[in-house]
């Protein structure tokens, strides 16, 4: 069954107790204090999976490092990867060198603000692209993530379980800020975040809500672990096994994916980072 649609008295009572709890509460994030859109494309691609503290000490990092578009196409991965190293999820990196390349080759330097284009672009997404279109050209994009969707919950689906995010979506539209989207999606998520505070159970009534497997002794803590290794030496398959103390045929498998995906290549019996 369609959900119906909140009354406008309800929506003004919304926008009203969001608002003033983003007049209380926001919080002061470095990629809030700035318009430019490279330094928000990479703000939103670290915050893909991964917690604002983290985040806020690599922001400041990577953009000191790389601090446009072009210097970012023109370093290397292995450069990157080392700027990148804490922030997990490396294809997140990689993604963000290949926009660089991109935007300075097919955009004449400049991040487009088509919320359509931005999906084209590696590891972006449409929540990702819409996002960046609402951040960084005041657009009004229509999206959801985890601190929205939470927020949603509570005020319009109260009792509801198995909640779809079309429906969602359709009272993000309803609701949003046209003139300020920017700064009303900041409200959402930190309403979003004091709500996390009080009821943490909310978003599992997501229809789409899945628990994020343990990265102790995953397969990704060790692609991230070889990686870290490579950054700052070569080194052969028998040593990496070595290094993680796992058998030859995992370190094998392991050293295949990264090969397959671009991170590393093999030159004789070591591996490097990829050029």
């Amino acid at each position: 069954m369609k959900q119906k649609s909140p009354a406008t008295p309800a929506i003004k009572k919304f926008r009203t107790i969001v608002s003033r709890s983003y007049k209380k509460h926001g919080r002061d994030l470095p990629w809030r204090r700035t318009k430019n859109p490279y330094h928000i494309l990479v703000s939103e691609v670290m915050l893909q999976q991964t917690q604002v503290e983290r985040v806020t000490t690599k922001y400041a990092e990577f953009i000191a490092a790389f601090p446009d578009f072009r210097s970012l196409a023109n370093a290397s991965l292995q450069e990157v990867l080392r700027v990148w190293q804490g922030m997990g999820y490396n294809r997140r990196a990689v993604a963000l060198k290949e926009i660089a390349v991109r935007v300075i080759r097919d955009f004449n330097g400049m991040l487009p603000d088509s919320v359509d284009v931005l999906a084209t672009l590696p590891g972006i997404g449409r929540a990702t692209a819409s996002s960046i279109s609402a951040f960084a050209f005041n657009l009004p994009a229509v999206f959801i993530e985890t601190n929205i969707r939470r927020v949603f919950i509570h005020f319009f689906f109260q009792g509801k379980q198995n909640i779809k995010d079309q429906d969602i979506l359709l009272l993000v539209e309803k609701t949003l800020n046209r003139r300020n989207p920017g700064e009303w999606y900041h409200a959402l998520m930190d309403y979003g975040v004091l709500l996390k505070r009080q009821f943490p159970g909310l978003n599992k009534k997501s229809a789409h809500y899945q628990k994020q497997s343990p990265f102790q002794g995953s397969n990704r803590q060790m692609r991230g672990r070889i990686l870290k290794t490579l950054i700052e030496r070569p080194a052969t398959a028998s040593a990496i096994a070595r290094m993680l103390m796992i058998d030859a045929g995992q370190a094998g498998k392991l050293l295949l994916q990264l090969g397959k995906e671009g991170f590393i290549i093999k030159k004789g019996p070591r591996y490097f980072i990829a050029a």
